[in-house]
């Protein structure tokens, strides 16, 4: 009875495709981690990604098992919170980096309201110089941040990135030549595809995702 209680609870909520066992271990955090995302689905504006974006990265992390990534962006957190709740399943921690004081802030708060902070550590940097500093191994890394410095961002982090690890930029579209602030993210992809240790793909149903794997 327990079970078909829990089945139906989640059915209800819409949590996302999931390993039944962790499920049922952390139904209370998921019940809580998607009502705040439904609550405040509308309000994301301030440089976050769509709700569809954030559960592909939840869906990328789960189906590899991935547990030791890195956000350069945090923004107000819409995205760390989606990451950092697949890798409470995971039993992963995340990294994200906010340059601008007021959206750190509020990224916290939203984090303790989301009820996913046990699962990141948080910095207030300058990303420029904090990724250079990173330790590996890592196998996830998010990049949203200026998108001039994507491929910088790419080439400090890549030697810590594991075989079989994933590192996915946002707002990357191959159709965006000529596109105001779009430079940056067509000279990544370009970079990027002509890696032959990566493999690259976009997937366009949200804000455009480059998804690179490390062969």
């Amino acid at each position: 009875m327990k079970n078909i209680f829990l089945t139906c609870l989640i059915i209800l909520v819409g949590i996302p495709s999931m390993q039944s066992q962790n499920i049922l271990e952390q139904t209370e955090l998921d019940v809580k981690v998607q009502n705040f995302l439904n609550k405040n689905r509308n309000r994301w504006r301030d440089l976050n990604i769509p709700y569809s974006d954030g559960k592909l990265l939840y869906d990328i992390i789960l189906q590899n098992g991935y547990t030791n990534g890195v956000e350069i962006g945090t923004s107000t957190g819409h995205s760390a919170i989606w990451i950092a709740w697949a890798f409470s399943k995971t039993g992963g921690k995340l990294i994200t980096i906010e340059v601008q004081e007021d959206r750190y802030r509020e990224a916290l708060a939203n984090f303790e309201e989301a009820g996913v902070s046990e699962f990141i550590d948080a910095r207030l940097a300058d990303a420029h110089t904090l990724v250079k500093e990173l330790k590996g191994p890592l196998d996830f890394v998010f990049s949203d941040a200026d998108k001039d410095w994507y491929t910088q961002y790419f080439k400090d982090l890549s030697p810590i990135l594991m075989s079989g690890g994933c590192f996915t930029a946002h707002n990357v579209r191959p159709e965006s030549h000529g596109r105001r602030g779009m430079v940056g993210t067509l000279e990544y992809l370009s970079y990027v595809k002509g890696l032959s240790d990566y493999t690259t793909t976009v997937d366009n149903s949200g804000g455009g995702l480059a998804i690179s794997y490390k062969n």
